[in-house]
Parts: structure tokens; sequence; C-alpha cells
């Protein structure tokens, strides 16, 4: 099922136009550069030339400008407003997860909140209590062990570390074809090469 009524794109971006206006009449670039995307995908989805409509981008172009939900919500679908409103305070940084949200993270989560939970609360109540005392246990551990190495860290850990800039460009870079992707990693290496060459050590 779509994300987003398609019929109703224009009027979102005419609600975008708007704000760009209301925030300081930004012009395309800034919008790219204030939501960490590329001029050329920000383009594509203004002028209506994108083939998918991408949550991630919605949501990031919502949160930035402080688009009242109220002006834009008959653009999402009723079944992923939850989903989105989610994906909004995300990129207002009102969500403290560490990670990007993933899409199918937070379906699975909407599908869990069924009838029969209101029917299991006590053994919630206990098992909240449990895993609270467990992940206590986990801090006590953490505090007591050494910081790991970045070869020693998994790559979750690395994960965590990463800023938002750079979550933001691994998310532009998830979301090019193979053959893009594969640009990437080329200039990157050659990147890699000349560091290495000039003595710089990561």
């Amino acid at each position: 099922m779509a994300d987003f009524k398609k019929a109703k794109l224009e009027s979102y971006l005419a609600t975008v136009r708007k704000y760009m206006q209301l925030r300081g009449s930004m012009s395309q670039k800034d919008l790219a550069e204030k939501t960490d995307v590329g001029v050329s995908t920000m383009s594509r989805f203004l002028s209506q030339k994108s083939t998918e409509l991408n949550p991630q981008l919605i949501a990031k172009i919502t949160a930035k400008l402080d688009i009242p939900l109220h002006e834009m919500i008959d653009f999402v679908d009723e079944e992923f407003s939850e989903r989105f409103v989610r994906l909004v305070k995300f990129y207002k940084d009102e969500l403290n997860e560490g990670l990007e949200p993933n899409i199918e993270e937070l379906e699975a989560e909407a599908k869990k909140k069924t009838p029969e939970k209101e029917a299991t609360k006590e053994s919630s109540k206990e098992k909240t209590t449990e895993e609270k005392t467990e992940k206590k246990n986990e801090e006590t551990n953490k505090e007591n062990k050494a910081p790991l190495s970045k070869g020693e860290q998994s790559i979750r850990e690395k994960l965590e570390s990463l800023t938002p800039r750079q979550r933001a460009f691994m998310t532009e870079f998830l979301n090019l074809n193979l053959e893009e992707r594969d640009l990437v990693v080329d200039l990157g290496n050659n990147l890699f090469q000349y560091f290495k060459m000039k003595g710089m050590n990561f």
C-alpha cells in the first residue's frame, strides 16, 4: 500500500513552497542543504519528477521547514500517518533513538499494538521491570569496561557513533541504485589511497 496519496502531492508541494517563503525565501539549494540531501534529488522531488515518494525525504522537509502537520496530513495515507509523525519527530530531534528509524521496524511495532496486548498488561509490567534491571546491569558492565578501539567496535556501535550529517549521507547512499553506489565507492577508494600516500591515519 502507498504511504502517500499521489493525488494530494501537488497540494503538499504548494505547502512546501509556502513555508520555503515563510522561512526566509529559501531556494531549492537552501532546502537541499538544510535537509542534507542532494540538490538534484530535491529538484526532482519539487518538480514531481521522482518516480517514488520517499517517506524519509518528505519527513525531513516537513520537519526542517516546521510545517504544521494539520496543513499536510491529508497527503499521508491514514495507515501510515502514525509512523510518519514519528519520522517527522525524529528529524526534529524529538526522538532520541541514536539511529534513523527503520520503516519496517516501525511497522512491526505498530502491529504489536493489538487488543490482546491489553489482556496481558500485568505480564508486560513484569517484563518491563526485568528489562530495566537487565539494562541497568548492562550499563554497570559498560562503565567497568575500557572504551573499545575502532577495530574492536561492532558495526552497530560504529553506526551509533555517526553524526546526524553522516547518517544523512548513509541514507542518500542507500537510496542510490547499484551503479551509482559503485561510483561513490570508487571515489571513496581514491580518497583513501590519497590519504594513505600523504601518510594520514584514520
